[in-house]
C-alpha cells in the first residue's frame, strides 16, 4: 500500500474539519462555490460573480464538514479579491470621479441611518418574535459610524464577524445585515 503524497493530501481537503461534535460547513458544497469563484475569477470578466454573492453565500451545516471560521477566512479573503477588481472594473467605466461619488452617495445612506436615535436604528420585529438585541447592534453601529465619519478604525473582517444574540422584540435580522452588508462594499471599495 503506497501514501498519498502530501500534496495530494493538501488538495483533496483544502480546509480543517470541524472538530467534535460540533458541525461544519458541507464539504461538496464549499467546494463547488469555490470552483464557480475561482472559474469566474479566472474568466476576468466583470460581473461574472459579484463580491457581494460571495459575502452572502451560504452552507449547509453537516457533521465532519469544513471548519468554519476556516471556510469563512477563505472567503474574505476570495471576497476582497473580487471587490478590487470590481473597483478596477468601476474606476475604468466610471472614471474616478463618479466611482467616489457613487461610493460616497451608499456612504451616506449607511451614515445617516446609523445617524438615528439607540433603539430605533432599524425596524423592531413584533413582541412575540426574535430579532437581533437591539443594545449589541447599537454598539457595533455607533463604532461603524464612527469609522465612516471620522475615520476610526474598524476592518471589514470585523463587520463580517459580527454576530448578535437574539431578543424578543429585537431589530429585523434582514435590515441590520443589509446595512452591514452596505458597510462592507463601502470599505472594500475604498480599498
Amino acid at each position: 500500500m503506497t501514501e498519498t503524497p502530501i500534496h495530494d493530501r493538501v488538495s483533496a481537503t483544502p480546509f480543517p474539519e470541524a472538530s467534535g461534535r460540533s458541525k461544519g460547513y458541507e464539504k461538496r458544497a464549499v467546494d463547488a462555490f469555490l470552483a464557480q469563484a475561482r472559474e469566474a475569477f479566472e474568466a476576468d470578466a466583470d460581473g461574472a460573480l459579484r463580491s457581494s454573492e460571495i459575502r452572502a453565500a451560504a452552507f449547509p451545516l453537516v457533521r465532519g464538514g469544513y471548519a468554519v471560521a476556516a471556510v469563512d477566512a477563505a472567503l474574505g479573503r476570495v471576497e476582497d479579491a473580487f471587490a478590487a477588481r470590481e473597483r478596477e472594473f468601476a474606476l475604468s467605466r466610471l472614471g474616478a470621479r463618479a466611482w467616489v461619488a457613487e461610493t460616497r452617495d451608499t456612504a451616506q445612506v449607511v451614515l445617516d441611518r446609523l445617524g438615528r436615535p439607540r433603539g430605533e436604528r432599524f425596524d423592531r420585529v413584533g413582541l412575540l418574535r426574535y430579532g437581533y438585541r437591539v443594545d449589541e447592534v447599537d454598539v457595533v453601529a455607533d463604532r461603524v459610524a464612527g469609522y465612516l465619519a471620522a475615520g476610526h478604525p474598524v476592518t471589514p473582517e470585523q463587520v463580517r464577524a459580527v454576530a448578535f444574540r437574539m431578543q424578543r422584540g429585537g431589530y429585523r435580522e434582514a435590515q441590520v445585515d443589509a446595512v452591514l452588508d452596505a458597510v462592507v462594499e463601502v470599505m472594500l471599495a475604498v480599498g
